[in-house]
């Protein structure tokens, strides 16, 4: 039996950019993609609009992110991602969040992003 309440976006055969389900949705790892070769601040903002988007395609946007994972190549890179999320982040909204050191699946990326937040209007 199908769940209705459950729908997935830009479904790939391996992933789904997003899932949402019962008014929370969920992203995939946001990456890089136009220019994987850029600084990490670069990548972070280019990571940031694409959450930007799939959140308004869900009927959210960042001042509803309920969780925030952040995967960086190199943890000494956390000050540049910092003062960027810092410019994004709607003030007072702040998520919680955890930012952490890992090997990404393409060695060029310096960041991978992964939240879940609340849908708050009707697509």
């Amino acid at each position: 039996m199908q769940d209705t309440q459950l729908i997935r976006h830009h479904v790939g055969k391996r992933l789904s950019e997003m899932a949402i389900y019962r008014g929370v949705v969920y992203l995939a790892g946001q990456v890089p993609e136009n220019d994987p070769d850029a600084d990490i601040s670069a990548q972070t903002r280019e990571v940031l609009g694409h959450i930007d988007r799939l959140l308004a395609e869900a009927g959210s946007d960042k001042r509803h992110i309920l969780s925030c994972q952040i995967f960086l190549r190199d943890i000494a890179d956390i000050g540049a991602m910092n003062a960027v999320w810092d410019e994004w982040v709607a003030e007072g909204t702040a998520p919680p969040r955890a930012t952490v050191q890992a090997a990404l699946a393409d060695p060029r990326w310096g960041i991978e992003v992964v939240l879940t937040a609340a849908v708050v209007q009707e697509r």
